[in-house]
């Protein structure tokens, strides 16, 4: 549901000042918003446009002492020493990518980074028929509602309830009503999966610690041609994940990538990268069902090279077999003479020096 117009109760608001400081809180009448700044009555932001500015009001610093836990500021007497307020925020509706972020969590969140890379890659679209796995606190499944609207339907299976009732919330508050067009299941994934239609999806997305393991109940539900996308976040997760789609032989020759994130600063003359970035938080493997009754292709495998058996399980002679078949640093003979004599010529440049230093 797209909100349009004056702000108004129970609609979910961001608050960011002068400094870029973002604060995400919902409005209730009657309500304030705590601040570093002093207090922001919701009753004065309620039937304000967004991009309004609103200034905290002044207030005695003792009530910015923690109300839950008072101890951690007994040696913080400042905090109630002198008056606060007349600090200025800009109001607006939180994009989808700031509510994620903000929203109350259960288990840890998919970064929005890799979450459009998910319905890039894995091709969601409006009006199609999705399969997710782990709601988590329903960071993807919210996104996922969103692309497929309400044309398309998004079904979740999330093992544990409590998840569940986390990632129901956190959609229902953002759309403001429970969505129509989606249905969230409770158990594991190949029990709910074996109750479901056959090849009625038209994308699988799994988020879940072992999906190479769900690769039979997911083919059997995903229609001929369908994208399969897994976020791992491990590189042994990632290894077994793709070798399990090869060897299941009705999976199309697995696709990996991370995304890394950096932000840029650009004020005046000062143009350089942020100290800081999201570096690597996941790998996504994604993969298309073929039809029934025909193999992946696959990549003619060069068999005079063996990456599978572990080298540490050979003997000497096979070890050594094994690194020259593998051609390890591989280099011809006569580059590896030229090499050794531009050595030579510059280390006996160097006894040159030394002896004119020596002088």
């Amino acid at each position: 549901m797209v909100r349009r117009g004056p702000l108004g109760a129970g609609e979910k608001v961001q608050f960011t000042d002068r400094k870029g400081k973002k604060i995400t809180d919902q409005l209730v009448t009657g309500g304030s918003t705590q601040t570093e700044h002093g207090l922001i009555l919701h009753d004065s932001v309620i039937g304000q446009s967004e991009g309004a500015v609103i200034v905290t009001v002044h207030a005695k610093r003792e009530a910015q002492v923690n109300q839950v836990y008072p101890e951690k500021d007994k040696n913080k007497p400042w905090k109630s020493s002198r008056a606060i307020g007349g600090w200025e925020y800009a109001v607006m509706r939180p994009r989808l990518a700031d509510y994620v972020l903000s929203m109350p969590r259960g288990a840890q969140i998919m970064y929005p980074k890799d979450i459009a890379q998910v319905i890039q890659l894995g091709d969601i679209r409006s009006g199609m028929r999705v399969l997710e796995s782990g709601a988590g606190s329903g960071a993807m499944s919210v996104n996922l509602l969103d692309a497929v609207g309400e044309s398309g339907h998004l079904t979740t299976i999330e093992l544990r309830a409590e998840f569940a009732r986390v990632a129901q919330a956190n959609a229902t508050l953002y759309y403001g009503e429970q969505p129509a067009w989606w249905d969230l299941k409770t158990g594991d994934f190949d029990s709910v999966a074996a109750e479901l239609p056959e090849h009625w999806y038209d994308r699988i997305m799994l988020d879940m610690l072992d999906p190479w393991n769900r690769l039979e109940q997911a083919y059997r539900v995903i229609a001929p041609g369908g994208v399969l996308v897994a976020y791992v976040t491990t590189t042994t997760q990632m290894s077994r994940m793709a070798e399990a789609l090869r060897a299941a032989g009705c999976w199309t020759e697995p696709q990996i990538q991370e995304t890394l994130e950096r932000t840029w600063k650009a004020q005046g003359l000062a143009v350089r990268p942020d100290h800081q970035m999201i570096g690597h938080t996941g790998f996504l493997v994604v993969s298309r069902a073929m039809a029934l009754g025909f193999e992946a292709l696959k990549k003619r495998e060069r068999y005079s090279k063996d990456t599978v058996t572990d080298v540490d399980e050979l003997t000497d002679e096979q070890r050594e077999a094994r690194l020259e078949e593998l051609e390890l640093r591989d280099i011809s003979d006569h580059k590896l003479r030229k090499v050794l004599r531009d050595l030579d010529r510059q280390v006996g440049a160097l006894g040159e020096i030394g002896g004119e230093s020596d002088e």
